[in-house]
């Protein structure tokens, strides 16, 4: 863990988890740009001492790097041990990552890290924050989810509806104070998350793509106007809306027909 630049003066602090690149990335720089300091949380040390830098250079933000595997259960602890202890204004739960074979066939192992980093390490690091967030009446939590939560796609769309139904749940209980919470549910992004998990891409339509800075600014847009959810792009919120008219069969065979075929 690297602490802040030696005499720098601590602004309000946003933790970003997965914040090494994609959409965790878009969100450090947005934050950084709105006057926050930041906690970035990711695996990859290098690039995340990359981006502090980038971040003081461009923004002036101060920067406090964990490395950690959130797949790990000392790793989950670690990040709600800091939060613990100390005041973070804005929590983005935005680490994850796929896999790309069907759950009949896939690695168990891979599953349960699935479970654990879209699921668990969420669900922790908010039971932590929203605590010292009602003490303060302020914060803001975006859980980054998907449109994969309004489907019926494998394990990791049951993951996302976890996280999306929790997500609308504490924005109904918290309703009365003045912390935010909401969750970001995009579709294809342009980031490694498909690289990494080796889905094949090449086929999508260009239009079915999004871009990851516009996506974040409205998501924090959206979050601050005390929306519960938040779905970028006309061509998902068109998507999601025919999942809520449509039969729930038909909404079963279209998360399969989605679902990226294993290589």
């Amino acid at each position: 863990m690297a602490n802040l630049d030696s005499g720098g003066v601590m602004k309000k602090l946003a933790l970003v988890t997965g914040a090494s690149s994609g959409i965790g990335e878009s969100f450090t720089r947005l934050l950084a740009a709105a006057g926050f300091d930041l906690v970035l949380v990711a695996r990859d040390e290098v690039r995340l001492n990359e981006r502090a830098a980038g971040l003081k250079e461009k923004f002036g933000a101060n920067s406090i790097v964990i490395v950690t595997d959130l797949a790990t259960e000392s790793g989950c602890t670690k990040v709600e041990e800091f939060i613990a202890k100390n005041d973070v204004e804005v929590l983005i739960n935005n680490a994850g990552f796929g896999i790309n074979k069907a759950f009949t066939i896939s690695d168990l192992a891979k599953e349960e890290e699935v479970l654990k980093v879209l699921v668990r390490t969420p669900m922790r690091l908010m039971h932590v924050a929203l605590p010292k967030m009602k003490e303060r009446n302020s914060g803001v939590i975006i859980n980054v989810s998907s449109v994969a939560s309004f489907i019926a796609g494998g394990a990791y769309s049951a993951s996302k509806s976890y996280l999306t139904v929790l997500s609308e749940s504490l924005h109904t209980e918290l309703s009365a104070t003045n912390i935010k919470v909401s969750v970001l549910c995009p579709g294809f992004t342009r980031t490694e998350f498909h690289q990494r998990g080796r889905m094949k891409m090449a086929g999508l339509p260009e239009f079915m793509w999004l871009n990851s800075d516009v996506l974040v600014a409205k998501a924090w847009k959206d979050a601050l106007a005390g929306k519960a959810v938040s779905v970028p792009g006309w061509q998902y919120k068109v998507l999601v809306g025919v999942i809520s008219l449509v039969p729930r069969s038909m909404v079963r065979r279209l998360g399969m027909n989605l679902r990226v075929k294993q290589r």
